[in-house]
């Protein structure tokens, strides 16, 4: 139960931190509004490193279903964790979307077009494309997981690791971003894209866009899968 609640939390902190970045440069009336896409790079990188600092020893900071998966095939985590990981991360993820729309309730309320307010919540392709959509993700997620499990094992101890998770999640911004928004992670997409679609306001054209929402849930744990069987190959 402690590693299920910090993958909670984890993942709250992460959509908390993430989206919040997000929310900061898009909506309207946001005193950082325009920030740019170097300030999203460096505030999803330290997104995800802050609360993998806090977690880690006591959850191996996962924080995306991918994460977790990738791990249980390399032998890293026993499969009869990994669905109670998912759900912390899942829920993790809504809860972390939820607070973020009462902390920029007016902010919302000040913004009229509803695919900005969803941006701030959940990815979506700059170029509509099925299969490039979904290799962009798969890639990305490949180089994640692939990376996060060459990091040696005993780097945790001295906080190196969580430092190169934050090297890794801005190189995969800089080089994948503008193609899909580089989600993945269910946990910070599916679950945000969720909680837009119940929680968040309707301005006319409110569509949390499942269409192509599937996506970033799937294409991710098959870039992490692919990339745990290969690394096993290689290094194992």
């Amino acid at each position: 139960m402690q590693a299920y609640l910090a993958e909670f939390i984890g993942t709250m902190m992460l959509v908390l931190l993430g989206d919040g970045v997000c929310c900061n440069v898009s909506l309207n009336k946001s005193g950082m509004k325009g920030g740019g896409t170097v300030h999203i790079l460096i505030g999803w990188g330290m997104a995800v490193m802050v609360p993998a600092f806090t977690f880690g020893a006591m959850s191996g900071a996962h924080f995306n279903p991918a994460v977790t998966i990738g791990l249980a095939i390399r032998g890293g985590l026993a499969w009869g964790l990994v669905p109670g990981y998912i759900i912390a991360q899942m829920l993790g993820g809504f809860c972390g979307a939820a607070i973020l729309m009462v902390l920029y309730g007016d902010h919302i309320k000040a913004t009229d077009d509803d695919a900005t307010i969803r941006g701030c919540f959940c990815t979506g392709p700059s170029i509509r494309n099925t299969v490039l959509n979904f290799l962009s993700e798969f890639v990305a997620t490949f180089v994640l997981v692939f990376t996060l499990a060459s990091i040696p094992g005993d780097a945790g101890a001295s906080g190196v690791s969580w430092v190169l998770v934050y090297g890794v999640i801005v190189a995969c911004g800089a080089s994948f971003g503008g193609l899909t928004g580089y989600a993945m992670n269910a946990a910070r997409d599916s679950a945000p894209r969720f909680a837009y679609q119940v929680l968040g306001p309707n301005k006319g054209k409110k569509d949390p866009d499942w269409a192509y929402g599937w996506i970033p849930a799937v294409a991710p744990i098959c870039g992490g899968i692919v990339a745990s069987l290969l690394w096993m190959a290689v290094f194992a």
